[in-house]
């Protein structure tokens, strides 16, 4: 392998012939086999016949054009998927029934995985090995969880206090709007779908612009398990014109949308504008991960990479405040210099790198700008800081040292592979500076003393705090995020909730000895 040292003192390395630049690599490229949108069982083209392009980020090359649906399909879409609730057998299935086609259609997302990866790498620019062995297998094992959840829905039998008797059911909601993000689209898919489908709900999907491929696969496969037509509907196309129809229709019941904190004040505009419909958020966050003068220092500093240049730092997890104590702070940064001069960058479908390019050209020059104000604010490149390679949209990992609470690198969320340490004191300062900002995503601790961890986790405003783990997500693990980080859950028996209506129902009790 070659290595290059940029001009910061930082080094990053890259795959041989790939050199960022996405060529000579002996692997086989995908099929691209679906392009239009999927309505009600059938893939057919946009109404106004238009389309747009999805780019390969390792080269910016046009890998397919796909069709560009707007508010007219998103209608046709919303009215097959209203037909479909109201009088379709989806919801109307023992549950049992609707778990074993998921079941099905898990079975299919695992058969047809290899392809699916050189799917989600191409379109965006994710490591392969990676995407096969998380992104893929997260997503069947989504789909088998909710699906073994399908038929545990349960309401409650009421005590009530007068001379009635009463009870619960959890009903689906009705037409759901799942609007999904691009940097992890397989996982995202599923982790709205799956409880959805569980829940009797059917649904009109969007996928980012930028990652379309996917789930236009997943739609086929739906068909194939026996998902019932108008279902699953997916839309492609851009968040003003298609997103933008789905939050503000009126006969669309909820919404569930993971992205910006930007976009998630649209649609919570967009459904009080229209018919008041419940909207579900997960959106940005600026993640601390504080580690304590006990930390051994070889873990903590494998954490951090990972915790910040896992998926090439486009996570709303990355936990990129990285807070440290004084007495392991020059431990830590030297040990952190010397692990970064191994860290390949490169094309994704080689074994060897670990980390890809940006999704597209708007986010790799939205990351640069970023590091460019961070060296405008004084803070200090300790590795990377510059594009890599030739061609694409690489970015070599960059770490930033002597950050302050005030810099704009340290309040706004970068959504790159760009990580910032800070120094601090005692448990006091650590857990203020940590809920010193406007989201509440998650949250990482790293220490051998249990009565430190336990007052770090139970001070820290976040959705999810890992004590000496990080990335720590599984189905049955509720995920979602508090203030700026939106609300509502993905993942674990809670996801349910949201596409599940509460109706009490009540009845006199008449000459009964109890009540």
């Amino acid at each position: 392998m070659a290595s290059e040292r940029n001009g910061d003192g930082g080094k990053a390395r890259a795959a041989e012939n790939g050199n960022g630049g996405g060529s000579g690599v002996p692997m086989e490229m995908p099929e691209i086999r679906h392009t239009k949108l999927f309505i009600n069982g059938a893939f057919v083209d946009a109404v106004s016949g238009k389309t747009f392009e999805t780019r390969d980020p390792r080269t910016g090359d046009v890998i397919a054009s796909i069709a560009e649906g707007d508010k007219k399909d998103v209608d046709l879409a919303v009215k097959v998927a209203r037909e479909a609730f109201d009088h379709g057998k989806w919801p109307r299935m023992p549950g049992s029934e609707r778990g074993r086609i998921m079941m099905k259609y898990a079975d299919l997302v695992e058969e047809h995985a290899d392809e699916l990866t050189l799917l989600e790498s191409l379109d965006a620019g994710k490591p392969c090995t990676v995407t096969r062995a998380v992104d893929m297998a997260t997503a069947v094992r989504s789909l088998r969880y909710f699906a073994g959840a399908a038929d545990k829905i349960h309401g409650e039998t009421l005590k009530m206090s007068r001379q009635f008797q009463g009870h619960t059911l959890r009903e689906p909601m009705g037409v759901a709007g799942l609007i999904i993000p691009w940097n992890f689209p397989a996982i995202m898919f599923f982790s709205k779908v799956a409880p959805a489908l569980a829940a009797g709900c059917t649904m009109v999907v969007k996928p980012a612009e930028q990652t379309p491929l996917s789930a236009l696969y997943f739609a086929h496969l739906a068909k194939q398990a026996g998902v019932p037509d108008g279902v699953i509907n997916v839309i492609t196309g851009f968040g003003p014109t298609a997103g933008a129809a789905i939050a503000s229709h009126m006969d669309v019941d909820m919404v569930s949308f993971t992205g910006s904190t930007a976009v998630g004040r649209l649609i919570m505009e967009a459904s009080a504008r229209s018919n008041l419909k419940p909207v579900s958020l997960e959106l940005g966050g600026k993640s601390p991960l504080i580690i304590f003068d006990d930390a051994d220092v070889d873990m903590a500093v494998g954490l951090a990479i990972a915790a910040n240049f896992f998926n090439k730092g486009e996570a709303c997890i990355a936990a990129s405040r990285v807070y440290l104590q004084e007495g392991i702070y020059d431990r830590f940064v030297k040990k952190l210099a010397q692990r970064m001069e191994s860290w390949v960058v490169g094309d994704p479908f080689d074994p060897r790198v670990n980390q890809g390019p940006q999704v597209d050209k708007a986010q790799y020059e939205r990351v640069l700008g970023f590091i460019d104000h961070g060296k405008r604010e004084g803070a200090t490149v300790l590795t990377g800081g510059k594009p890599f390679g030739q061609r694409g949209y690489y970015i070599e990992p960059t770490v930033f040292t002597d950050v302050k609470d005030d810099m704009i690198i340290a309040k706004e969320e970068i959504f790159g592979p760009v990580m910032c340490l800070m120094k601090f004191t005692s448990v006091e300062e650590a857990i203020a500076r940590a809920n010193d900002t406007r989201y509440g995503l998650a949250a990482g601790v790293v220490t051998k003393d249990i009565n430190v961890a336990n007052r770090m986790a139970r001070s820290i405003r976040a959705g999810v705090v890992w004590v000496n783990c990080y990335f720590a997500m599984d189905s049955d693990c509720p995920f979602g995020g508090r203030k700026m980080s939106g609300f509502g859950k993905d993942d674990g028996m809670h996801a349910l909730d949201k596409f599940l209506a509460v109706k009490s129902v009540v009845t006199p009790v008449y000459d009964s000895p109890w009540l």
